[in-house]
């Protein structure tokens, strides 16, 4: 599925979608960006709380499909510029980490 059609089974509020069509394979949870830079597979929807600059840049790096922000945290300016700039969709959820990720792993 892509993540435009994930984002909205999760009732996920789109913060910015530069790659619509991108598709979504597995997930994965964590907010040690250099775990995620290292286990994240390509093509994965990342759920994290982290919300600065170097979360668009980890994503970019793994070639994540997109971040999901949980908890009803926000990115700042600079990550949704980044991620306009360098292709990354974010979403951000009201719903805690736990719970996203298991609607995710029932999704995929």
């Amino acid at each position: 599925m892509t993540a435009t059609e994930l984002a909205a089974k999760l009732n996920a509020t789109s913060i910015v979608e530069p790659a619509l069509d991108r598709e979504v394979t597995c997930g994965y949870t964590g907010d040690l960006l250099s775990r995620v830079m290292g286990r994240a597979e390509s093509d994965s929807v990342w759920v994290t709380i982290m919300t600065n600059v170097n979360v668009v840049a980890v994503a970019s790096l793994a070639d994540v499909s997109a971040v999901v922000f949980a908890e009803g945290v926000k990115p700042d300016e600079a990550a949704v510029e980044a991620a306009r700039e360098h292709g990354v969709n974010l979403y951000a959820s009201d719903k805690p980490a736990f719970e996203l990720c298991g609607e995710i792993s029932a999704l995929l």
